[in-house]
């Protein structure tokens, strides 16, 4: 039995109210006793001077009190507490375990221009005050059996001998963010105005499996081949976007309108579907919820622990590539103003003050214009789609996929099938300028068109699928003549101090294609050379290997000075780059370089940054944003352990008409000496070589 009672706080300024609750379990062995109010100042019946005399002297509280009615509120200024007492006898050598439990409830969540939603426990303990009682009470009859489940998920990484001390627990911890992220998990997309909120007990929460009909995904398929043959996502014939002031344009909307209609968005769902609205911040300095291109990263945690949610983000975002928003926004770098949302583009977040209604709170930069964030976009919804097998997801956030697309198409100025950057930090790396083709952005780019391809196949868009497939043959080529230089991928293809510099970010498209399931987008050689060249350079010559890897670093063993971002070490960054080896079945250097974050941001000899692991910080141990999301990608290590079946069954697309099997054969192989052999079923290279020959 549970002993509990709670307090009501009500907060100012009209924010919502919190409502606490503190219990403990009475057993045969265990006396609770409560004591339901007292105050830290004279002038209350009891005090908290009392309280502790009372506890000193009796090791309880009075028993009648649980016949006390409801206290007095407090005065202004005044500050009221509550207490719960357990007490047991133990023998001498004896032992006694006593429960306590500590909740609140603070039911809706107030964002600053006013818009409010009820969280996403009101399904289940509703939203009056006595949820709080309700959740205690819960917790204390139900924690020995969470303990169960967590053990029962966590035992075979923690007991597997072949991963290293270091990473089983690092992996678990660096889950931190997903609770002190600033998360926010809201209920239902409807304002709280709009929603039930009389629950007063907890919702017997009956999951019906609802899923898409095959006559449904036919009838979708239809529209997606009906609407695929008449025009682009965007309004064009396929042959790119069309400028604002084409009358075309205006027709476009029409269309994508009545498209939008054959498709669910988060608001549309189904209850077995419908796990709400999810938010969490880049971090804790940069106050902005759901920033993609960092989320890009992150999103391995999600997408493996609960990929519900990971899905709805990225409904979130389709939705809001199609959605357009006018109002103008002045950019901070250039000084230059531009509107708040362009449609086609995928937004840098979904805002900060309204997010979902106002995004984009980022404007240092016109994100519109970033080569990063549309592939980006399209990687994840095809690795997700693949991950999950969910046809439903993958027709309902295709118009959006299709449009980002066919949105990038701008950005080739020389018709060779590849995205150009413009001169400025115009990606993640927001102070690192870019010229002409970069290593990132342009890998990126390939990924993206590859993984295009395969999912319009599955969609049964056929011939954006072949449009894909074309400009993915034409771009591999010219990416490869400007960036590739025998042994790595240049920064760009300019002419400045840093284009030879080499990037430890480099195969970031690399990285997801493997991780998709889809086929290399270089051969075996050129992306084991690139990773070497990263785990020489941007790792061991940093410390000897003890910080993880810096952004960028010169031939000649310096780090790259260019800009504050060159010579940082990007922790998310590194994790990335460490499954990106795992994948390409270089696990000793993966988990060396991985283990470079764990010395210097959670050993005893590092900086002292456990459960604040922060963005970035440089070789001295200056560090820059505290409690960041993006390490979070050290999941994408475990995903590159034990990719799911589900990616590796996943149909495979032929990216081009002709494939030549290379007789060569490549003798960098590791030796079983040292390597941990821990996934070979992950590895994404088989004994060919693939070549593109158009």
């Amino acid at each position: 039995m549970s002993n509990a009672f709670f307090v009501m706080r009500r907060t100012a300024k009209g924010n919502p109210p919190v409502t606490f609750a503190i219990a403990a379990c009475e057993t045969q062995n265990v006396n609770v006793t409560v004591l339901p109010c007292f105050g830290l100042t004279e002038g209350r019946s009891v005090t908290a001077r009392q309280m502790w005399d009372k506890i000193m002297q009796d090791g309880q509280f009075d028993r009648q009190n649980f016949n006390s009615g409801p206290s007095m509120p407090s005065s202004p200024g005044e500050t009221l507490c509550a207490a719960v007492s357990a007490s047991a006898w133990v023998e001498p050598h004896g032992k006694c375990t006593i429960a306590f439990s500590l909740a609140w409830s603070s039911p809706k969540i107030k964002f600053l221009k006013g818009s409010s939603y009820h969280r996403r426990y009101t399904k289940f303990y509703g939203t009056s005050e006595r949820a709080a009682l309700n959740l205690a009470h819960d917790a204390l009859t139900n924690y020995k059996r969470w303990e169960e489940e967590i053990e029962k998920w966590q035992s075979p990484i923690l007991n597997d001998q072949r991963l290293p001390e270091w990473y089983k627990f690092t992996l678990f911890n660096e889950l931190y963010f997903l609770v002190a992220g600033g998360t926010v998990w809201i209920d239902s997309s409807l304002p709280s105005t709009n929603v039930k909120n009389d629950l007063d007990s907890p919702e017997d929460a009956q999951r019906v499996d609802v899923k898409v009909t095959e006559a449904e995904v036919n009838r979708r398929h239809t529209t997606i081949s009906e609407y695929s043959t008449t025009s682009g996502c965007n309004g064009s014939t396929g042959d790119g976007l069309k400028n604002n002031s084409d009358p075309a344009v205006t027709q476009n909307k029409r269309n994508s309108n009545n498209l939008s209609e054959h498709f669910k968005w988060q608001d549309q769902l189904d209850d077995y579907e419908d796990v709400g609205r999810f938010l969490y911040l880049e971090g804790v300095e940069y106050i902005m919820w759901n920033t993609y291109d960092v989320h890009f990263y992150a999103s391995f945690a999600l997408l493996d622990l609960f990929p519900k949610i990971e899905l709805n983000i990225q409904r979130d975002f389709a939705k809001a590539v199609l959605s357009e928003d006018g109002r103008r926004v002045k950019f901070l770098a250039e000084g230059n103003y531009g509107i708040r949302k362009v449609r086609g583009a995928v937004p840098h977040d979904l805002g900060t003050h309204d997010p979902w209604n106002e995004m984009n709170a980022y404007n240092i930069h016109d994100t519109s214009k970033w080569k990063d964030l549309n592939p980006k976009f399209v990687l994840q919804v095809y690795r997700d789609f693949a991950a999950t097998g969910d046809m439903q997801f993958g027709v309902d956030v295709w118009p959006a996929v299709r449009t980002a697309m066919e949105y990038m198409e701008q950005f080739d100025r020389d018709d060779d099938g590849l995205i150009e950057n413009d001169g400025f930090p115009d990606q993640t790396y927001d102070t690192w300028t870019v010229h002409g083709v970069s290593a990132y952005c342009g890998c990126l780019w390939l990924a993206a068109l590859q993984a295009a391809a395969a999912m319009a196949e599955q969609i049964g868009d056929r011939f954006f699928a072949e449009t894909c497939k074309t400009k993915f043959c034409t771009a591999k080529s010219a990416f490869e003549k400007k960036l590739w230089n025998g042994s790595y991928f240049k920064y760009d293809s300019g002419s400045s101090s840093n284009s030879k510099s080499i990037q430890a970010d480099q195969l970031a498209g690399q990285w997801y294609t493997a991780s998709s399931g889809l086929a290399p987008l270089f051969d075996e050689f050129k992306i084991r050379s690139a990773l070497q060249k990263i785990y020489d350079f941007n790792v061991m010559k940093v410390k000897g290997g003890r910080m993880g890897a810096v952004n960028g670093m010169h031939l000649n063993g310096k780090v790259d000075e260019t800009c504050m971002q060159s010579r940082e070490i990007w922790t998310g960054v590194t994790y990335a780059v460490a499954a990106n080896m795992i994948l390409a079945g270089m696990e000793k250097e993966a988990f060396a370089t991985a283990e470079g974050i764990f010395i210097a941001g959670w050993s005893e000899e590092g900086f002292g940054y456990w459960f604040q692991t922060p963005e970035a910080w440089t070789m001295d141990g200056h560090f820059r944003s505290l409690i960041y999301m993006r390490p979070l990608a050290i999941w994408g290590m475990q995903w590159a352990l034990s990719i799911p079946k589900a990616i590796l069954d996943a149909p495979k697309v032929n990216m081009m008409d002709k494939i030549l099997i290379s007789p060569a054969t490549f003798s960098l192989s590791l030796t079983e000496t040292g390597v941990r052999k821990i996934a070979n079923k992950a590895k994404c290279f088989g004994n060919s070589v693939l070549h593109c020959a158009c």
